[in-house]
């Protein structure tokens, strides 16, 4: 055991050290992600904003107030590695287009995603979050994120897809009341149920 908590820690430090992609990102590189292999839920996310990237924290901004309050988790239990694993497609800033974040860079999610997550033995739950990680975990939907996460219950249990938490979508969230109405109590009943598991 000793020897794949050591294999775990020498595989988060490559990874958190990376510079694959200096030369094309808007910053330095600055890695940010939360992982342990005895993590029960997995949020696949885009890439980490600016507010995450000055943070050095995942979701340090009002998508992550949002997510929380989607999934039902406190900040104890979101930040807890050995709970959640956040591991974006992309995992530095990738800087800022004329609508948004860019895309996450690709190099990334081919030099690290597998690697990273072949250990997480223990998963049980998967919240696929926006359309390139939902294009990457579930590539056999290719539609667009709304139709991908209206057809949630293809899925369940074990993967759930969601839109990105970002304000920007508050036009999206009232045009679908079903994602609120429907999906969401379903979805934190899932997660308390993964955290009920994880107290055994």
């Amino acid at each position: 055991m000793d020897n794949h908590n050591d294999a775990g820690t020498e595989l988060l430090n490559k990874v958190r050290h990376c510079t694959l992609c200096a030369e094309v990102l808007p910053l330095a590189p600055k890695p940010i992600l939360q992982w342990h292999p005895a993590a029960r839920i997995l949020i696949a996310g885009q890439a980490p904003g600016r507010k995450a990237h000055d943070a050095g924290v995942p979701f340090a901004d009002a998508s992550g107030e949002r997510l929380r309050q989607w999934l039902g988790l406190t900040a104890e239990q979101f930040y807890n590695p050995q709970l959640v694993a956040i591991l974006p497609m992309g995992f530095c800033f990738p800087g800022t287009g004329k609508s948004g974040d860019l895309p996450p860079r690709p190099e990334c999610a081919a030099t690290w995603r597998q690697a990273l997550l072949q250990p997480l033995k223990n998963l049980q739950l998967t919240i696929v979050i926006g359309q390139y990680a939902q294009a990457y975990h579930l590539p056999a939907a290719q539609s667009s994120v709304t139709h991908t996460v209206a057809s949630w219950q293809d899925y369940w249990p074990d993967i759930i897809p969601l839109p990105h938490p970002s304000p920007r979508n508050n036009i999206w969230l009232k045009r679908n009341p079903w994602f609120t109405e429907q999906l969401l109590p379903k979805l934190q009943a899932r997660v308390k149920q993964v955290l009920l598991r994880k107290m055994e």
